[in-house]
């Protein structure tokens, strides 16, 4: 072992040429030269674009429209026909023929145009009509039950309440994704600045196992120095090994995120690397924007939809309280021109009344009490949630400050190991220190950094945090 009276020339020479890789083992995060970066914001663009989440996202708008279509399918005009003959014992009996459309509207009327022809010898007398034909114009009202909003109004209106949810859904999604993205670029990056600082803790402590052996070779140094020094070396081999599976191990989980355009998955060339953990400008994140943003936030606005499809529900429910009251009334006439034959309108027409209603309402009552209560449970689950998500907000920001001043803290923190390092590195100069007390200062200046990295990634991750907290993601 190295004692104070046992100062060598040696030892100085190869520990200057430690000094050098001192310097450069605090040059962590950038590229070497000839690589390629993948920078964050490269990455989230490319998220974005091509993740198989993010096209799921695209199809949740796609199911809001078809809905929607669907909905509007109540209110196609229809087509109708009917032809109903009899024939016995080479009589005649009847042969109807009735064809027409219906053509539904927004208002809750129902227009018809029918045309009618029948003929036989046991026709009833009521299906009579012109031998030519009869045409029927007319409309049907609700004037009870269906006044004002009706079944298929009411789907309707319920589908574009979900196609305009389905956005809400597709931000939720992607929000979601964003931050897991985050969390797989800053871990692989911060794998690669751990790797990087145990790279060059192999070579420091392999210079200085060959500046000890050199040193014992020449007489300088007992040879249990060697044994010691080489220790090192293979103590932290091992550590790098760690560091370099570890970044294997993240450099796949950032893979998953990663897609072409034909949607197949794509794999990182090992020579293209993370951006610097420190590289760009300093983080800032105004919490007062961040705050009035959050009543846009999607779980709130997927609540707000919930409520608004149970209001259409419950307006529905309270319109079956009423009676059913269905007026029928149709013009009828034998040309299509009843303009020119006043007659028509005043003598020529059907028309009926339909009335009915449950005596209790019982059914009635109790669906309308069901989504009345569906509509509160709804409403206190909003109040919570604003709750939470305020929380979570304020939680997630806080964190930011405080990782924020760690990291302050943590830079003073590794100066003043760097100094301790070459104080330890001055007195082993001068014969009054040892092997075992410079390998200690390295490593605790390695830890530091490791430490420090983690502070750096999770400042950049707490970033996203706070924006996801307050409804934002890819959005700027």
């Amino acid at each position: 072992m190295l004692t104070q009276s046992e100062p060598s020339n040696q030892r100085t020479r190869f520990q200057k040429k430690s000094v050098l890789f001192v310097f450069f083992l605090f040059l962590i995060g950038t590229s070497a030269f000839g690589q390629e970066t993948l920078t964050y914001s490269d990455f989230l663009v490319w998220v974005r674009d091509y993740h198989p989440l993010a096209k799921q996202g695209d199809l949740t708008l796609e199911l809001g429209r078809q809905e929607l279509r669907m909905a509007r399918g109540g209110f196609d005009p229809i087509l109708f026909g009917d032809q109903n003959e009899k024939k016995y014992n080479n009589t005649p009996y009847y042969n109807k023929r009735e064809g027409g459309i219906v053509l539904p509207t927004m208002a809750g009327v129902e227009f018809k145009g029918v045309f009618e022809q029948n003929t036989g010898t046991y026709l009833n007398s009521e299906n009579t009509v012109p031998q030519n034909g009869l045409l029927a114009a007319g409309a049907s009202v609700n004037l009870g039950e269906g006044l004002f909003i009706d079944r298929r109004r009411a789907a309707l209106r319920q589908a574009q309440v979900y196609a305009n949810a389905t956005e809400e859904e597709r931000r939720f999604l992607l929000n979601n994704l964003y931050l897991d993205a985050t969390f797989a670029y800053w871990d692989w990056a911060k794998a690669y600045a751990d790797l990087a600082v145990f790279q060059e803790g192999v070579t420091l402590a392999q210079i200085r196992f060959e500046g000890i052996k050199s040193s014992f070779e020449f007489g300088d140094l007992p040879a249990i120095d060697t044994v010691e020094a080489y220790t090192q070396v293979l103590n932290r081999i091992i550590r790098l090994q760690n560091a370099e599976n570890t970044f294997f191990a993240k450099t796949q989980e950032l893979n998953v995120f990663l897609w072409d355009e034909e949607e197949n998955p794509i794999f990182l060339n090992p020579d293209i690397l993370p951006m610097s953990l420190t590289a760009g400008t300093p983080d800032v994140v105004d919490i007062a924007e961040l705050r009035d943003v959050l009543p846009g936030h999607p779980e709130l606005r997927l609540l707000d939809y919930d409520l608004e499809f149970l209001d259409i529900d419950r307006r529905w429910k309270a319109e079956q309280l009423k009676p059913i009251v269905k007026v029928n009334y149709n013009f009828l006439s034998e040309t299509v021109s009843p303009l020119e034959t006043g007659p028509f309108f005043e003598n020529d027409y059907k028309w009926g009344i339909s009335i009915s209603t449950p005596l209790f309402l019982r059914r009635e009552r109790g669906a309308l009490g069901v989504t009345r209560a569906k509509i509160n449970m709804t409403q206190y689950k909003r109040d919570l949630s604003v709750q939470k998500l305020m929380a979570s907000l304020e939680k997630e920001y806080n964190s930011f400050l405080v990782l924020g001043r760690q990291q302050v803290t943590f830079d003073s923190n590794i100066q003043g190991l760097q100094r301790l390092l070459e104080g330890e590195r001055i007195r082993f100069e001068q014969g009054e220190s040892s092997l075992f007390l410079i390998n200690a200062r390295e490593v605790a200046l390695f830890d530091a950094l490791v430490v420090l990295n983690s502070i750096n990634a999770d400042r950049k991750i707490a970033i996203s945090k706070v924006r996801v907290a307050a409804g934002l993601g890819f959005e700027e």
